[in-house]
């Protein structure tokens, strides 16, 4: 199980994952902060790119913030990392 910290902006023109300039990474998802769908939008963005099934992603800290804690079962650290950013 690998955890990675976010940053996330709701309401974007399209969805995208990039690095952080530390090790986390800066996601931008079209749905809006509105009844969980950007959390929800987030999860399936990073369960999709990591080839996990969404359950398999949760937001463990962040729910109300932009800097979210995401938890990815399935996947270690390193292959997540070049998933996400392929």
């Amino acid at each position: 199980m690998a955890q990675i910290n976010v940053r996330l902006t709701p309401r974007a023109a399209r969805e995208q994952i990039a690095p952080d300039d530390g090790d986390g990474y800066l996601v931008r998802v079209t749905a809006p902060p509105v009844d969980g769908r950007a959390n929800d939008a987030l999860c399936r963005l990073i369960a999709g790119r990591a080839g996990v099934a969404p359950s398999r992603v949760t937001l463990v800290r962040g729910a109300k913030s932009r800097e979210k804690v995401v938890s990815v079962e399935g996947v270690d650290a390193a292959n997540l990392r070049e998933r996400l950013l392929a």
